[in-house]
């Protein structure tokens, strides 16, 4: 089976997800079994944190599932971004198949004052 064919037959699922707010920003914690690291993407647009992984893993020709609930898959998940959150300062950690997401705050900005120019 090619993997165009896979992927489309992949059962479409948003994963289990905890999302906590601390005071150095907000983490966010995604279940993702069986996604590999370099199966998974994460992307930013204007608003939102968009999350996508595939589990490809199966049994063998001498295997046969006799129930499944967490097996091949295509995880999709959506989260809103604060304008409050530090885009570039994004970190993701994926461990024992939890995706850890931080998105720290912005670091507060000082006032500046605006020197005034004689004419």
């Amino acid at each position: 089976m090619s993997e165009n064919t896979e992927t489309k037959s992949l059962q479409r699922v948003s994963p289990a997800t905890d999302i906590l707010e601390r005071e150095d920003g907000v983490y966010v914690y995604m279940d993702v079994p069986g996604v590999r690291r370099e199966d998974l993407k994460i992307e930013i647009n204007a608003t939102e944190l968009v999350v996508s992984g595939r589990a490809l893993q199966g049994g063998t020709e001498k295997e046969t599932f006799m129930e499944v609930e967490f097996g091949p898959g295509e995880y999709v998940r959506a989260v809103s971004l604060s304008d409050r959150v530090d885009r570039e300062r994004i970190k993701a950690n994926l461990k024992d198949g939890v995706l850890t997401l931080h998105l720290p705050r912005l670091e507060k900005i000082a006032p500046r004052r605006i020197p005034v120019q004689t004419a």
